[in-house]
């Protein structure tokens, strides 16, 4: 009975995989190359970038595999760079630190939005946020600029996981149209009219309308440094040295050059940033209500390509025999999602009917909320990959969407659909063989390479 529950559980992954592999291959052979415009890949909440967690060999993109490097090379050569931005900062601030990694400069958060989060600690020009143009021009030896010649003429698409999708999504309106308060001061971010910067961006598991994890954190336990910092905790980002930061610069928390990030939170947990009353922050936007007020303001452009690809790992509930994990959710409701047995261990706690161990705390499987003066949550949204719920992943709700067909739209959320039995962490390659992982990203480029 074990080996015959063990051998269908691995022959259903396989074929799901399997199935991955073939539609990419299948979209590899049709696609032809109309452009080799750089990609920039962009990670999501509490990720980090290639300068982060050395010496552990261990990559946000791919794990101990190398996403980046992989479609660097992949049918040709190919300019791709990986991003780092503010890993708890709201999307505005990771916007504008996305914009001057790529072109070059020093980050300025803008005079309106500085002032509106002043009584928070914000600060508008911090130092340690700047990026050089030019490298045989650099006496303050900053980093180097990702791609300095970005321009309507050089334009970029963009790749991004989680939250990286909100992100894409808030600079590509800053960049088209400007800040919505006004004037910002002048920083180049926010003077619009920057046309035809961005030719596609790709989503990748992102919470377009918020994630429910936000919210059942959040009522199991509300100190928001507290729940941040059990997450680093228990992914083992934390370490005993400053291997991995906040980059909190903007909020006057820099974090020292040897101070470990238990030490970091310690020193700063009553700072008001982390403040639930701070919506200047990710716990705010990655949130349905916080989501919902991002999505007022940032709109699909009419300039840009956008694709959306959704992930799932967990199962309806069920007497027995569903590939979920037992140990957590013995007795189960087919009303409800329950974490698959496969899905990273960090996540399953609170991914399926009820947060483990807590009295009665729901997660994201059955979390439902009724309130009409907030956004609605129902049953669509119990299926879920551990961080965000799929029907989140689409597009932004009430914006253009439609299913891809083999020709992409302008102006439209392009869904390709969703990778069933992989979890947040498995579409980045974080627990997968290369075969499973790759096909994902080589799909990805052979569309927006004949755009």
């Amino acid at each position: 009975m074990t080996f015959a529950f063990k051998a269908w559980k691995q022959a259903s992954r396989f074929l799901a995989t399997a199935t991955v592999a073939l539609s990419a291959l299948l979209a590899d052979g049709t696609a032809i190359a109309a452009n080799n415009d750089p990609i920039v890949l962009v990670h999501g909440f509490l990720g980090f970038g290639p300068n982060e967690l050395q010496g552990t060999n261990f990559k946000y993109w791919g794990g101990f595999n190398d996403i980046e490097a992989h479609l660097r090379t992949y049918n040709g050569t190919h300019q791709v760079y990986t991003a780092s931005v503010g890993p708890v900062s709201s999307n505005w601030d990771r916007a504008v630190e996305l914009y001057y990694q790529i072109k070059g400069g020093c980050a300025d958060y803008g005079a309106q939005r500085t002032a509106q989060f002043a009584a928070w600690g914000k600060i508008r020009k911090p130092a340690g946020k700047c990026w050089a143009a030019d490298p045989n021009n650099n006496p303050n030896h900053y980093p180097v600029a990702l791609y300095p010649q970005w321009d309507a003429a050089h334009p970029i698409h963009f790749i991004a996981h989680s939250q990286g999708g909100q992100t894409v999504r808030t600079l590509i309106q800053l960049l088209e149209n400007g800040s919505p308060n006004g004037d910002e001061g002048g920083g180049d971010v926010f003077i619009g009219g920057k046309i035809g910067w961005v030719k596609s961006a790709t989503t990748i598991s992102s919470p377009h309308d918020g994630t429910t994890l936000r919210d059942v954190i959040v009522d199991y336990v509300p100190q928001v440094s507290d729940w941040i910092g059990k997450i680093v905790e228990v992914a083992g980002l934390g370490g005993s040295s400053a291997l991995y930061g906040f980059d909190l610069e903007q909020y006057g928390l820099a974090q020292g050059p040897t101070e470990s990030l238990g030490d970091f939170l310690a020193r700063t947990s009553g700072a008001p940033f982390w403040s639930l009353d701070n919506h200047d922050s990710a716990q705010w936007d990655l949130g349905p209500d916080g989501a919902k007020e991002l999505n007022g303001w940032v709109t699909t452009s009419p300039n840009v390509y956008y694709f959306s690809v959704g992930s799932k790992a967990t199962e309806q509930g069920s007497f027995c025999c569903n590939g979920t994990d037992r140990l957590i959710a013995p007795f189960q409701s087919s009303s409800y999602q329950y974490a698959r047995d496969d899905m990273i261990f960090f996540t399953k706690n609170t991914a399926g009917e009820w947060v483990v161990p807590s009295l009665f705390t729901r997660g994201m499987g059955s979390y439902a909320q009724t309130d009409p003066s907030r956004v609605v949550i129902d049953s669509n949204w119990f299926p879920n990959d551990g961080v965000v719920n799929t029907i989140s992943m689409h597009g932004p709700k009430g914006q253009y969407q439609r299913n891809y067909d083999g020709t992409a739209v302008r102006g439209a959320w392009n869904y390709l659909g969703y990778y069933n039995q992989y979890d947040h962490f498995d579409v980045i390659g974080w627990e997968r063989a290369t075969w499973e992982v790759y096909p994902i990203y080589h799909y990805l480029a052979g569309i927006i390479y004949s755009l």
